[in-house]
């Protein structure tokens, strides 16, 4: 019996949208447990990830912690994967980056009408944010980017049947989606 290939996920900055279509590749995972074990992911509550072959990561860069786990996720895996328009080029979040990023603080929480006693976060607990909100390859080297807002089931199931085949992954137009 060959070794099986470890897989291991996170997810930065987006929302989460990119792990359901992981979960909705549905009975198949089942197939894909015969050829692969999880390492960090919600599907094994795992918090930090170990040597991996494989790492898919969902959403971009917009804070210091964010940086800093993406850094240490990279050292583990030997192949790393933007998965989704967040990673692949900061997505929904980078919205903001046309934004003064003291001007959205100040807006959001100083002067909105809803706050009466408003005042922007300074806890050491909380992860300093970025100027702007980056994609990953900005910050680490990135082997392959599944693109998709988020990719579905099939896209991801494709991708990576194709990688644990020793093929390159190749995506026909239909698979590639934003919804």
């Amino acid at each position: 019996m060959s070794k099986k290939v470890r897989i291991a996920t996170t997810s930065l900055a987006g929302c989460f949208g990119c792990h359901m279509s992981i979960l909705d590749i549905d009975e198949r995972l089942f197939a894909l447990l015969q050829h692969v074990e999880f390492d960090r992911s919600p599907l094994t509550d795992i918090k930090h990830c170990g040597p991996c072959d494989i790492g898919l990561v969902e959403g971009g860069l917009c804070n210091a912690e964010n940086v800093h786990v993406l850094r240490e996720f990279r050292k583990n895996c030997k192949i790393l994967v933007a998965v989704g328009a967040c990673a692949v080029t900061g997505g929904l979040p980078a919205q903001r980056n046309h934004l003064d990023l003291a001007d959205c603080l100040q807006e959001v929480y100083l002067t909105e009408i809803s706050l009466e006693h408003g005042g922007i976060p300074n806890d050491p607990e909380l992860p300093l944010p970025l100027d702007k909100v980056h994609p990953l390859h900005e910050v680490v080297k990135v082997d392959y980017f599944l693109p998709g807002c988020p990719p579905s089931a099939d896209t991801i199931w494709k991708f990576l049947t194709d990688l644990l085949a020793g093929r390159t992954p190749t995506l026909e137009p239909a698979l590639i989606r934003y919804d």
